[in-house]
Order: C-alpha cells, then sequence, then structure tokens
C-alpha cells in the first residue's frame, strides 16, 4: 500500500508559487496551521505548508505518513474533476489525500482535530502493519 519513501519530485516551477502562497495563506489555512499542525503540535507528526509534489501543490503534507491535507475553498465546487484526478494521481504514490472544507475549519476546529486524528492513526497503523 505504501511506496518506499522515496524522494517525490515536483515541477520546479512550483516552487516560487508554493512560497508566496505559504506568505499569503487563506484565514482557514492559517488557523489549521496554528492551531493544529505547526512545529510538530499534531501527534508530533511534521508538516509542510503549501507542498510541491509532482505537478500540483498541496495545502499541507507529511512525509512521514505519505498524507497531504487539502482545505477547499469555495473555488473547488467548480474543480471538481481536477481535485479527483489530482488524488488520484497523489495515490498512485502512496499519498492519501484528506479533504476539510473552509467552513468546518473556521466554525469547528475541535471536530477537524478529532477526525483528522483519527484518520491519522488509522494511516499510522496501517503503514506499521505494510512496512515498505
Amino acid at each position: 500500500m505504501f511506496k518506499s519513501k522515496k524522494h517525490i519530485s515536483y515541477d520546479k516551477k512550483l516552487t516560487e508559487k508554493a512560497r508566496q502562497n505559504r506568505k499569503n495563506p487563506t484565514f482557514a489555512e492559517k488557523k489549521l496551521w496554528y492551531k493544529v499542525l505547526c512545529n510538530k503540535q499534531f501527534e508530533k507528526y511534521k508538516f509542510l505548508r503549501q507542498k510541491p509534489l509532482l505537478n500540483y501543490i498541496v495545502d499541507f503534507y507529511c512525509a512521514k505518513l505519505l498524507l497531504a491535507i487539502e482545505i477547499d475553498g469555495d473555488s473547488h465546487a467548480e474543480q471538481e474533476d481536477y481535485d479527483k484526478t489530482r488524488t488520484q494521481k497523489l495515490s498512485e504514490y502512496g499519498i492519501a489525500v484528506i479533504r476539510f472544507t473552509n467552513k468546518e475549519i473556521i466554525e469547528n476546529i475541535d471536530g477537524v482535530y478529532m477526525d483528522l486524528k483519527n484518520k491519522v492513526y488509522k494511516r499510522d497503523a496501517v503503514r506499521n502493519a505494510n512496512p515498505s
């Protein structure tokens, strides 16, 4: 299920865009980052913000878990096909994608935390059961 921890390549042209995205996060991205993910405060896992992977930039990424977290804003309603394709391409590399909406993060950060915690524990259990 999990591929080895080889480096996952990315389009180098995305580096500057990712940097700009980190400098200008949405309110929901900021809230999830500071309340849950930064400084290994989430279950001691290291997450990166705006991480280029393949031809995409994911909102948050944990290499140890091969896990991407995406925050879907209003624009994602019009790009469902793109999101499905992106999720499928990332999954070919063993990367799971968890999605939350802006509204979920803004209005229920505690619920998002608990949902993420449950999903991470399940993912980690599978990873430990099937080491590559």
